[in-house]
């Protein structure tokens, strides 16, 4: 009997897939603005926040959740596009930022670099993300090349912190929309469409996740692929539709300035490709599609993933992201100052390498004067009679020299300027010892 109803029990229930969450920082003013576009466009239960130094803009924004990072140096006014200021606010409320991203799978950062506030947090907010357990991915913009030298080389600085603190950083040079874009198109469109193209490539990411694919993407294959690998990468969106339309996508992927001609493919360690296309999407346009990419990405881990949408009948929507993975960059944020910690090897070695190739002095060249020659009887007449006896009247007249103490203004110590003297006996042994002596040299 105990057989019997052991046979009917019912076998258990599979547990239910793991809904993965997404969480998407907009960071400053250009940030907070395209997760106000993301606001209305495909991103499904992905929660969003702003952050912002400025309570203004916080107040004018849709975004339905709110940051509020200020200080007492910033006074409301923002910071005044200084980068140091923006990070300063963030490393205050680097617990605030935590809490933001505790309990989350991924989080997206989407800024502009170039100014104060998405610049100097972003970095922050990364690294914030990371110590929580997310993936971190940013996306993020650099200025154009007629906005100006200084924020071109802050947007510079602010992406080499922000590769090092986040997982991956998928960036859109402006300069590039050019490509894109006619001659009589107005600077008001010119950065909405900016603003969509980088919209484009978190969709994407965001399909590969969130979407119920006919091939499916795991989210442990994409952390594997991403994590701690620092990547730079590019990306392109393309749709096509009618009966070409998985040739057409493909021509349209090789073609585009985004990728620049398909060089960024050959170049590619890792690419993410997502497909997503009606009810009657076949296999032979999945696999069309991906022989292609497979040919230009040839030293490529390729991650890929498939799905139907019932608004893309008889569409064809391809997303690739390629991504360029490079060692560690040198430029890292500010630590916590919980986690001070002694310097590692290969920053040791970074010191080391900096001290024996310093091409720049330190300090001024020495002014003290070299020791007279001595010269012979025999050199000191010859000299005499060929200058007419001027140099030995001229030494004759000459006063006495006595050596003083030049008036020369104290020179730094550079990353030692902080230390304090080594003292020993009542003498400061950093001092040259024919000073402290009182020798003279000549």
């Amino acid at each position: 009997m105990n057989n019997e109803s052991q046979d009917l029990a019912p076998a258990p229930a599979p547990a239910p897939a793991r809904t993965i969450t997404v969480k998407i920082f907009g960071v400053g003013t250009a940030g907070v603005h395209m997760t106000e576009q993301m606001l209305k466009g495909d991103f499904g239960s992905a929660a969003f926040v702003a952050v912002n130094t400025e309570a203004s803009a916080l107040a004018a924004t849709t975004t339905p959740d709110t940051l509020y990072l200020q200080t007492k140096l910033l006074r409301g006014l923002g910071t005044g596009a200084d980068p140091e200021r923006g990070r300063a606010a963030a490393e205050e409320h680097l617990q605030k930022l935590k809490d933001a991203c505790a309990g989350v799978d991924v989080v997206f950062i989407v800024a502009g670099l170039g100014g104060g506030t998405g610049t100097g947090i972003s970095p922050v907010l990364a690294r914030a993300a990371k110590k929580a357990g997310a993936l971190t991915l940013a996306f993020v913009t650099l200025p154009f090349d007629c906005e100006g030298n200084r924020r071109q080389r802050l947007a510079r600085e602010g992406l080499e912190q922000l590769k090092a603190a986040a997982d991956g950083v998928i960036c859109l040079p402006c300069q590039k929309v050019f490509k894109l874009i006619g001659e009589n198109t107005s600077v008001v469109d010119t950065f909405a469409a900016t603003s969509q193209w980088l919209i484009e490539g978190a969709r994407g990411v965001w399909r590969l996740l969130a979407h119920t694919g006919l091939i499916q993407i795991h989210f442990a294959d994409l952390v594997g692929l991403l994590r701690d690998r620092h990547g730079e990468s590019c990306f392109a969106a393309v749709e096509a539709a009618g009966t070409t339309r998985s040739r057409d996508a493909v021509e349209k992927l090789l073609a585009h300035p985004m990728l620049d001609a398909g060089a960024a493919l050959a170049e590619a360690d890792a690419a993410l490709v997502s497909l997503m296309g009606g009810p009657d999407l076949t296999m032979a346009e999945i696999n069309r599609v991906m022989e292609q990419i497979s040919q230009q990405c040839g030293k490529a881990q390729i991650i890929m993933g498939a799905a139907v949408d019932e608004a893309f009948h008889e569409r064809l929507s391809v997303t690739i992201i390629a991504t360029r993975h490079g060692a560690r960059v040198a430029a890292k944020p500010s630590p916590d100052r919980s986690d001070a910690r002694a310097p590692a090897d290969d920053e040791t070695q970074d010191f080391d390498s900096e001290l024996l190739h310093q091409t720049t002095p330190r300090r001024p060249p020495s002014r003290l004067v070299p020791p007279t020659p001595t010269l012979t009887t025999e050199q000191r007449e010859e000299i005499l009679a060929r200058h007419g006896g001027n140099a030995a009247r001229q030494r004759k007249r000459a006063p006495r020299m006595k050596q003083t103490q030049l008036p020369l203004e104290i020179v730094t110590k550079g990353r030692f300027d902080r230390t304090e003297p080594t003292v020993h006996k009542g003498e400061d042994l950093d001092l040259p010892t024919y000073v402290r002596r009182g020798v003279a040299l000549n």
